[in-house]
């Protein structure tokens, strides 16, 4: 989808940047080395005064965390130190919790941009990175980190690997990266009230046979009315959990050869919707979760009893939970699940598994910033050692301490009385966002969370998601806008209604050849060129 746009001397400008920027090098290995002249503050990412006290805009989601304690991230106490840190007033613009989407399609067509942006613009933005700054929308960063972020231009000239992810295959950075700890790759998946189970005598379920059996249960001996539930809108059930037993996925993957398919159309995605809709016809998926578009109704159907399993977040999910519903019932008690298979002892085929740049935390620069080298110099912060403090672990002397040469989490994080540690770690810190997570960050409060995430890690996720920075060329993402959007909005209607029952598995065939009609092959074979040329960058 082209997004017209009126142009003005800044678009004017900001394009002569972006060409001055590809006759330069575009890698940052081969750009100029910074004047040995440059102050020791400049070259370690200190911030110019000269050029501070003046203020950003910044449109990003808010931690949900913090939706029942403030309204706005300059009110909390990381919000105010950052500022503190930087001499830099933001002004935040939050979209409503579960409402991103569809508040970034409104702020894009309103052409009234803030100066940094952070949201997915890799598979959210129609045409990826490339189509967005094509658009105008997003300026490229090459000349700006090169000369104005020392931090996160050392980081990207030590690791090569992400290097490569957070540019283009015609070499233009795009963002600053949420860049995550090698021990920070997978905190999602299938978990299961243990209490229940135990009272009932059942184990945790590792085969979908296993997984029938104590939905069964919980419905007809707990009186849950939503056995298992999620968050439709993420697709985190459906996408990772379930549907991956039979070898395939709701979305494009990789295969053992290494060859881009689309799941929802492999002959093996019918009895996956066959098995969901066994299970919606039986009362054991929850009715309505196709309407759980935030986590606020999840909330509600976990600590209400009315479900017993769901998939979701390690820390945001199952600790939460688990802090909350202790205090009602001390028994409350939430386990990780293994991914399901089909056969005891099988390796599952994919789970949920990130890659060090996760693009869904990652800010860009927008082309109405009026003054972009300040937005560079107050993102490049957060890579410096000082800004990485802040950002993982708050604010020294009050969240946390260093003990042994470690950041611990002080106990005015654990026992504050008032919020939970979930909801004051999101005060004090950026759970997501554009910085380099640190290893030794946990969320985790419970043995639990920590035995969960080694469950979770046991699947050949590695081998089959499809990264999700990919970027096709411009040419290529007119055509995948093109294609996609329909493609996409014709599956998610189907699926729901296969599930439901308004479409009897009958018309699968005739479901698949619609979409193979829209063009699905051209998107798969755009995927798999993208992916080949990213191998060999």
């Amino acid at each position: 989808m082209h997004i017209s746009r009126n142009v003005n001397p800044l678009h004017i400008s900001v394009c002569l940047l972006a060409a001055i920027c590809l006759l330069s090098a575009c890698s940052l290995e081969t750009a100029p080395q910074q004047d040995a002249a440059k102050s020791t503050a400049e070259a370690s990412g200190e911030l110019n005064r000269d050029q501070t006290q003046k203020t950003l805009t910044s449109w990003e989601p808010i931690n949900t965390n913090l939706f029942t304690i403030v309204n706005n991230m300059a009110e909390t106490p990381f919000g105010k130190q950052l500022e503190k840190d930087t001499g830099i007033k933001v002004k935040y613009m939050h979209p409503a919790d579960g409402q991103a989407k569809e508040q970034f399609n409104l702020l894009i067509a309103s052409n009234h941009l803030p100066d940094v942006i952070e949201y997915d613009w890799n598979s959210a933005y129609p045409g990826g990175p490339e189509k967005a700054m094509a658009d105008q929308v997003i300026i490229p960063l090459n000349d700006w980190i090169d000369k104005k972020a020392p931090n996160l231009k050392k980081l990207l000239q030590s690791n090569k690997e992400l290097d490569k992810m957070v540019k283009t295959d015609s070499g233009k950075y795009y963002i600053f990266p949420m860049v995550r700890p090698d021990n920070g790759l997978v905190f999602r998946g299938p978990m299961v009230r243990k209490d229940w189970l135990d009272e009932l005598g059942l184990t945790v379920p590792t085969t979908i046979d296993e997984w029938y059996t104590v939905l069964k249960a919980f419905k007809e001996h707990k009186g849950a009315s939503a056995p298992l539930t999620a968050m439709y809108s993420n697709e985190l059930m459906i996408q990772d959990a379930f549907i991956g037993a039979y070898r395939t996925a709701n979305r494009y993957y990789i295969d053992d050869q290494g060859k881009v398919k689309y799941g929802p159309i492999d002959p093996q995605f019918k009895e996956a919707l066959t098995l969901l809709r066994t299970w919606y016809a039986e009362g054991l998926i929850d009715k309505d979760f196709a309407l759980n578009n935030d986590s606020k109704a999840l909330d509600n159907r976990m600590l209400s009893d009315s479900s017993g399993a769901t998939v979701y977040l390690v820390s945001g999910g199952m600790g939460r939970w688990m802090e909350t519903g202790r205090k009602k019932n001390p028994q409350f008690q939430l386990v990780g699940a293994p991914y399901p298979t089909l056969k005891k002892g099988e390796r599952a085929f994919i789970g949920q598994r990130d890659f060090q740049y996760a693009p869904v935390g990652s800010k860009a620069i927008s082309s109405a910033a009026t003054n972009p080298e300040l937005a560079v110099q107050w993102l490049d912060y957060a890579f410096s050692e000082q800004g990485s403090q802040l950002f993982n672990f708050g604010i020294k002397g009050e969240s946390y301490e260093v003990m042994n040469g470690v950041p611990q989490y002080t106990d005015k994080m654990s026992r504050s009385g008032k919020y939970n540690f979930q909801q004051m770690i999101s005060q004090y810190t950026k759970p997501n966002g554009p910085f380099l997570g640190d290893g030794r960050k946990s969320f985790n409060t419970f043995p639990e969370q920590e035995e969960t995430i080694r469950i979770w890690e046991q699947t050949d996720a590695a081998k089959h998601v499809m990264p999700l920075f990919l970027t096709p060329t411009i040419e290529e993402s007119k055509e995948m806008a093109k294609l996609n959007t329909a493609i996409t909005s014709f599956k998610e209607e189907m699926f729901l209604k296969f599930i439901t029952g308004v479409e009897p598995l009958d018309r699968f065939d005739d479901y698949t050849r619609r979409i193979q009609e829209m063009g699905v092959d051209k998107v798969t074979r755009i995927y798999q060129d993208a992916w080949d040329r990213y191998n060999k960058r």
